[in-house]
C-alpha cells in the first residue's frame, strides 16, 4: 500500500494492517466465487464449496504477495506523481497476479480441487479473471490507504499546530504573570507611588496622569494573556506609559525616543514584547548608573518583514547568556511558538549602543491573534 517511507517502517505487518489485508482477501474471494458461479452456472453445494475454496486459495496467494510487495513499492514511489504511481501499482499487481496464480494453482492441484490437466487448460482464463479482481481490489485498497494516510498526516499536523498554539498561549500567560509580578513588585509600586505623592502638591494634573498610566499598565498586563497578538500602536502606548512612569522615578537620568512610522500601527505583535525589551533596558542601562542614559524604540518594514528595535546606552549582554525563565528567553520562546523559524530575536551593537531586535514575518498586520 502507498504508505510514506516512515509510515511503511512503522505500520507494515502491524495488527491493523494484517486485519485489513485479511478482510480484503476475503472480500475478493467471495466476489470472485459469486461471479464465477454466476457466469459458469455452477449448481449444488459441493460445487459452490469447491469454487469458494479455490477462490480463497487464489485470493490469499495473490493478496499475501501484494501485502508484502505493495508497501515496499509505495515507499519507493511515494514522491512520484499520482498517475505514475498508479501505473506502477497496476503493473505490479498484474505481475503479482501471475505469480500468485501459479502459487495458488499449485496449492489447488495439491489439494485435489482441480486436476492438473484441467488447471493448465483453464489457466489463462483464471489469470484474466484473477487480474480483473486483483486490479479492482488492489487499486481500491491503494486508494483507501492513500486517503487514510493523508487523513493521518492532516490530523497529526492539526494536533501539532494545536500544541504549538497551546504552547504560545501558555508562554503568553507566563509573560503576563511575569510582567504583572514586575509591576506589582514592592519596590516598583513604592517608587511609583512615592513619585506620584511628590507630584500631588507640585503638579496635581501630572500626578493624576501618572495614576492613569499605572492603571493602564496593570490592566494591559492582566488582559494580555487573553490575546496572542496585539496592534503595534497598542503596544507602543504601553511602552510610553511605562517609560513615563520610570521617568518620574529617574528624572533626567532617563531619556527616550520612539520612532515608529504611522503605517505600522496596525501590525500585529506579541503583547508586552517591546515593553519587555524596554524594561530590560531600564534595568541594565538606567537604574545601575548615575549618569544619564537613553533608550531608543524604533520599528521599520524591510525585506518582506518588520523589525522592532530597542537600543540603549548600557553595557549590553549576549542573548545566549540569558538564563532560562529570563524575560528575553521567554520572549524568544513566544516568538518561536507564534511565528516559527521566521521570527528571530537578536542582540548586537550599533554606534557603541547596545540593541535588541525582533524580526517578524510580514504581512504581520494580517495575522489574527
Amino acid at each position: 500500500m502507498p504508505f510514506p517511507p516512515q509510515h511503511c517502517r512503522e505500520k507494515r505487518w502491524g495488527r491493523r494492517y494484517l486485519l485489513r489485508v485479511t478482510w480484503i482477501n476475503l472480500a475478493a474471494a467471495v466476489t470472485a466465487a459469486l461471479l464465477f458461479i454466476w457466469f459458469q452456472n455452477e449448481t449444488g453445494l459441493r460445487a459452490w464449496a469447491r469454487v469458494f475454496a479455490t477462490s480463497l486459495i487464489y485470493s490469499f496467494s495473490i493478496g499475501t504477495l501484494a501485502s508484502a510487495v505493495m508497501p515496499l513499492l509505495g515507499e519507493r514511489t511515494y514522491s512520484r506523481r499520482l498517475p505514475v504511481k498508479y501505473a506502477v501499482y497496476a503493473a505490479a499487481l498484474l505481475g503479482l497476479t501471475v505469480v500468485g496464480c501459479l502459487v495458488g494453482g499449485g496449492v489447488v492441484m495439491a489439494t485435489g480441487l482441480s486436476p492438473r490437466a484441467v488447471f493448465w487448460k483453464n489457466f489463462y482464463f483464471l489469470l484474466r479473471f484473477s487480474s480483473l479482481i486483483a486490479l479492482t481490489f488492489g487499486l481500491g485498497a491503494v486508494f483507501y490507504e492513500t486517503l487514510r494516510v493523508r487523513l493521518e498526516e492532516t490530523t497529526l499536523e492539526l494536533r501539532t499546530r494545536e500544541l504549538a498554539e497551546e504552547r504560545a498561549r501558555k508562554l503568553a500567560a507566563e509573560a503576563r504573570l511575569s510582567s504583572l509580578e514586575s509591576r506589582i513588585h514592592p519596590h516598583f509600586l513604592f517608587n511609583t507611588l512615592n513619585s506620584i505623592a511628590s507630584l500631588i502638591p507640585e503638579d496635581p494634573r501630572r500626578a493624576e496622569d501618572m495614576i492613569a498610566k499605572l492603571a493602564t499598565l496593570l490592566r494591559f498586563s492582566l488582559d494580555s494573556g487573553q490575546q496572542g497578538l496585539v496592534p503595534l500602536s497598542q503596544e507602543l502606548r504601553v511602552v510610553a506609559d511605562y517609560l513615563e512612569i520610570e521617568r518620574a522615578r529617574f528624572g533626567d537620568r532617563l531619556r527616550y525616543s520612539i520612532d515608529v512610522p504611522v503605517e505600522l500601527d496596525s501590525v500585529q505583535v506579541p503583547p508586552l514584547s517591546l515593553q519587555s525589551l524596554v524594561e530590560n533596558s531600564v534595568k541594565h542601562a538606567i537604574a545601575p548608573r548615575r549618569e544619564a542614559g537613553e533608550i531608543w524604540v524604533a520599528a521599520r518594514a524591510m525585506d518582506g518583514g518588520i523589525e522592532l528595535e530597542v537600543a540603549d546606552t548600557g553595557p549590553g549582554f549576549l542573548l545566549e547568556a540569558a538564563p532560562p525563565g529570563h524575560g528575553l528567553d521567554n520572549l524568544q520562546s513566544r516568538l518561536h511558538a507564534l511565528f516559527g523559524a521566521t521570527a528571530r530575536l537578536e542582540t548586537g551593537r550599533r554606534d557603541a549602543h547596545y540593541l535588541v531586535r525582533i524580526r517578524l514575518p510580514q504581512p504581520a498586520a494580517a495575522r489574527n491573534s
